[in-house]
């Protein structure tokens, strides 16, 4: 598979045919390009938006140029979670189109409040950090990048909740909703059956795994609204896997368009593949306890070295899911130690 979309191929013209049509535009992430999807029906609709960026502003007044259309035309935005290479222009293209913006009723606090949110968001982070062992002057650093890559978010009013198993409604089609967590809390999916076109946001993407960040629930709120004993460490990378389970038991899915990359049919087989990935990994992290006891962020170190130390809090959420899954087999056991969680074959 490529690593972009691919105007002309069998799936570009499925989904086109459909009336639904891809926007990429760039970001600033590693990741590359977000797609954005623009929806040919009435309302005119966007999912998702890019970061809060002139380039990528400047790609989507293009691609919609190219189509026809002006982002004044634009009435409605649908956003798939709370990351801000989907959510960044939210607030900008809400204003100048009127369009209304939808979300799902957690990540709609989340964004209504994004600057306290984040700031929540690096707090938890920064506790994280500190019991899985990450020194402290790399948890100063990363501080201080994710204050830097605040800005490529904003704050957005929205304007329709939906729940999870509920749908969207358009003058020619019926989008279903599904609330699909793991990749972030927020994770939505949206299934046009007429069409077997599912868009899948960042829950399933063709070319690379989806990580399950660690990020606090939605349900917490903001600070203050949750009580102290309730902040517990979700274990994303569980919820992540009990989602895919949900979306491989779907029917009617012939086409996915993920949030990134080119668009694939054969979701289920996908899925394995990203289990039998997960499993591989977690079978690598019981091996390398077999030369002794370590923090998360020391086996971190062991798997991947420097990467570990300039992608720290995404190596930790890497090893701590897989981890959870060691200890739900009964094969990892934790010691702790002055507030530092090392873990242990069993």
């Amino acid at each position: 598979m490529s690593g972009r979309w691919e105007p002309g191929s069998p799936e570009a013209r499925q989904a086109e045919g459909a009336g639904i049509f891809c926007l990429p535009v760039p970001t600033p992430f590693l990741v590359g390009p977000v797609n954005l999807y623009l929806i040919d029906d009435d309302p005119l609709t966007l999912v998702d938006t890019g970061p809060n960026s002139g380039l990528s502003a400047e790609a989507l007044v293009d691609g919609l140029a190219a189509l026809g259309r002006r982002v004044d035309d634009i009435g409605r935005i649908v956003l798939t979670h709370q990351h801000m290479d989907h959510i960044g222009l939210a607030g900008v293209l809400a204003r100048r189109s009127g369009a209304e913006v939808v979300a799902i009723e957690g990540l709609a606090e989340c964004l209504g409040s994004y600057t306290e949110w984040m700031a929540a968001d690096d707090a938890f982070a920064e506790r994280v950090m500190a019991r899985h062992g990450i020194p402290d002057d790399v948890r100063l650093a990363l501080q201080a990048v994710s204050s830097s890559f605040r800005g490529w978010g904003a704050p957005v009013q929205v304007d329709r909740l939906l729940a999870g198993e509920s749908s969207l409604e358009f003058a020619g089609r019926t989008l279903e909703v599904f609330v699909r967590p793991g990749h972030s809390p927020s994770d939505t999916v949206f299934l046009d059956r007429d069409a077997g076109i599912l868009l899948g946001g960042d829950h399933l993407l063709a070319d690379v795994s989806s990580n399950p960040l660690i990020a606090r629930r939605l349900e917490w709120g903001l600070p203050g609204s949750a009580p102290d004993e309730a902040l517990e460490r979700p274990h994303q990378l569980e919820i992540y896997l009990d989602s895919l389970a949900q979306t491989e038991a779907m029917e009617g899915i012939e086409l996915v368009l993920g949030g990134h990359g080119p668009a694939f049919r054969d979701y289920r087989a996908l899925i394995a593949e990203r289990r039998a990935l997960h499993e591989r990994r977690a079978g690598k992290i019981r091996g390398l306890l077999e030369e002794g006891p370590a923090t998360a962020h020391g086996i971190a170190e062991r798997m991947w070295g420097n990467v570990a130390v300039t992608q720290a809090y995404l190596t930790l959420s890497e090893v701590l899911g897989h981890l959870d899954l060691l200890i739900a087999e009964g094969a990892v056991i934790t010691e702790e130690d002055d507030g530092v969680v090392r873990f242990a074959c069993a």
